[in-house]
């Protein structure tokens, strides 16, 4: 079992010194990242640098609309860092499920998969709350995107917060789909769910933020059930725990990825 940081944690420093942020992310005892960007940096200018600090690039999240436009290319860049996984990571509201597009939406998604199987490498799904919304056969949007696509084509990186926000067990979910799942989502939180979610986390922040009691902690200072999400991941085959916090608040980004690092080691991991 590997750790990995997604870089969208760390995303306000590694933009202005991406290979500073790296060694860091390296001395905390990280064994690689997820990216989520290129923090202006070329896929050359990344790869030279991860080889140096000695961090590997697993997985990234790439845009749902950047990779429906140009699928085979956009994949063939990742793949050149060493990606073995890429994950779609969020929806806009009109492609949920729910909404007349999302069947588009599961369909392009199968054609993505179709060609990073081709290339060698695995699609992800990384999810939100809003996929447990039901579509028409009663299944959650999340379980209908799984049924109608085979797993040689998709697998899941379940977002432990979200599924929790959304009312399910992490847990369960994990174990849901074992042998599905090589990359889990660790992320801690407290509070409830609010009306400005997506503002929280700095997506749709056109939107005014009101008061919330929800704030994304650490791990290992939330609600979370740490070690029993750890435990179902072990047991369902994943290869990778990935670290994330979408905002830090008042807390340095990179003391917060610290942080979560200590409180695993803590346990064993």
């Amino acid at each position: 079992m590997k750790i990995g940081l997604q870089a969208y944690t760390v995303r306000d420093v590694a933009e202005v010194d991406f290979k500073g942020t790296m060694m860091k992310i390296k001395e905390m005892g990280y064994d690689g990242v997820e990216l989520a960007g290129l923090c202006g940096k070329t896929f050359d200018e990344i790869n030279e640098i991860m080889k140096e600090v000695g961090l590997l690039v697993e997985s990234a999240h790439v845009p749902y609309r950047e990779l429906i436009e140009n699928t085979a290319e956009v994949i063939a860049n990742y793949r050149s860092l060493g990606c073995k996984y890429i994950a779609v990571p969020y929806l806009v509201e009109e492609y949920r499920p729910g909404k007349p597009a999302f069947n588009e939406v599961v369909e392009n998604i199968r054609k993505i998969g179709e060609e990073c199987k081709k290339q060698g490498v695995i699609l992800l799904y990384h999810n939100h709350d809003f996929e447990f919304t039901r579509v028409e056969n009663g299944q959650y949007g999340l379980d209908y995107l799984y049924s109608e696509i085979p797993s040689d084509i998709l697998q899941t990186e379940i977002d432990t917060c979200w599924v929790n926000v959304a009312g399910e067990n992490p847990s369960e979910y994990i174990k849901k789909y074992t042998g599905r799942c090589p990359i889990v989502h660790l992320k801690d939180f407290v509070g409830e769910k609010s009306e400005n979610m997506y503002e929280l986390i700095g997506i749709e922040s056109e939107k005014e933020v009101s008061k919330s009691s929800f704030e994304f902690k650490p791990i290992g200072q939330g609600v979370q059930n740490i070690e029993s999400i750890i435990a179902a991941a072990v047991e369902g085959g994943a290869e990778w725990l990935i670290v994330e916090q979408d905002d830090t608040y008042d807390i340095s980004s990179v003391e917060i990825a610290k942080m979560s690092r200590d409180y695993l080691k803590s346990i064993g991991f």
